[in-house]
């Protein structure tokens, strides 16, 4: 997918707000917009569905742009024949999801398709935010500590357990959930920051580390794990460093500041794992790469994901 983006997207629509590829751009004064797209398969998995992923997706893409969310785009395509009662839960689920978040569904659009034309149900949001801080790598230092606000990889796990592919059962739930808690950070010094979707930690250190001057370390046995994402990581041959998640944040913050960070993010619920995992340095590693010092005390050279491990996840 980064390929093909840098191969055909780019050449064909790049433009100032483009550059980088971020998860927002700022379009005007203190205006921040971001999309997105959901084709999750299935719709309805343990801990949410189509319609709450839209919604905190789009949410969480604004905050850890620096913004705080206000409004919500909403376009439907429908597969014709799709029972009535499933489409009514799914907006039920978004305007829980839109109100625990804080925004409203603004402006949308419905289609409905041919049967086959579409799998079910297909959903684009956009977002719309009032800048609050702003993510800035060139400010990134020697020093600085990369904390994980939360356990990886429940959402992986609950998609892959409720397609029923290899026959595993689980009682855990997707982590899906708007990070509208950690807004206030960037008034209390944090430098970076990313929601870890698709491609996992390791695809996002990687694609920030691409940029920097510095080598990124991060502790395997620091990085909190579920023991269900744990025991099914090891029985399918997972690394759980490239499984999704949809209610979790990585970001770089100073030393000094890296405290209280952690006992705010810690104060809330979805953020009582979160953990100090890793910082930025120079030896051992070279400027642009992320290193994982493992369990058995090696350095695993972490590199971006090259295969979708679970096609559509989000």
């Amino acid at each position: 997918m980064r390929e093909f983006l840098d191969r055909t997207i780019l050449p064909a629509l790049g433009n100032r707000y483009l550059q980088g590829l971020p998860d927002a751009s700022r379009v005007g004064k203190g205006v921040v917009f971001t999309t997105d797209g959901y084709v999750v398969d299935p719709l309805f998995f343990p801990g949410g569905d189509i319609g709450s992923l839209c919604v905190n997706g789009t949410v969480n893409d604004l905050v850890v742009s620096g913004a705080a969310p206000r409004f919500i785009s909403l376009a439907v395509i429908l597969e014709e024949g799709l029972p009535l009662a499933e489409v009514k839960r799914v907006l039920a689920s978004i305007r829980r999801a839109a109100g625990a978040a804080g925004v409203a569904v603004a402006t949308g659009d419905t289609k409905v398709v041919r049967r086959g034309q579409c799998d079910k149900m297909f959903i684009t949001t956009s977002g719309l935010g009032w800048a609050v801080g702003r993510p800035d790598p060139r400010q990134i230092r020697l020093g600085d500590k990369v904390i994980l606000t939360g356990t990886l990889g429940e959402h992986s796990l609950a998609i892959l357990a409720a397609r029923g592919e290899f026959g595993l059962e689980s009682a855990v739930k997707s982590d899906c959930a708007p990070l509208t808690f950690l807004l206030p950070l960037w008034k209390k010094g944090v430098r970076w920051m990313r929601d870890v979707t698709r491609g996992g930690l390791a695809t996002i250190l990687s694609e920030l580390a691409e940029g920097l001057p510095f080598a990124i370390r991060i502790e395997e046995s620091l990085i909190p794990l579920s023991r269900p994402v744990r025991a099914a990581a090891e029985i399918l041959g997972i690394d759980p460093l490239y499984m999704a998640c949809e209610g979790r944040a990585v970001m770089i913050v100073p030393p000094a500041a890296a405290g209280r960070i952690l006992d705010h993010i810690r104060s809330f619920g979805a953020g009582r794992r979160a953990a100090v995992i890793g910082e930025i340095g120079l030896k051992p590693g070279r400027p642009g790469e992320v290193l994982c010092e493992t369990s058995a005390g090696g350095l695993r050279l972490l590199e971006p994901l090259t295969s979708e491990l679970l096609p559509r996840i989000c």
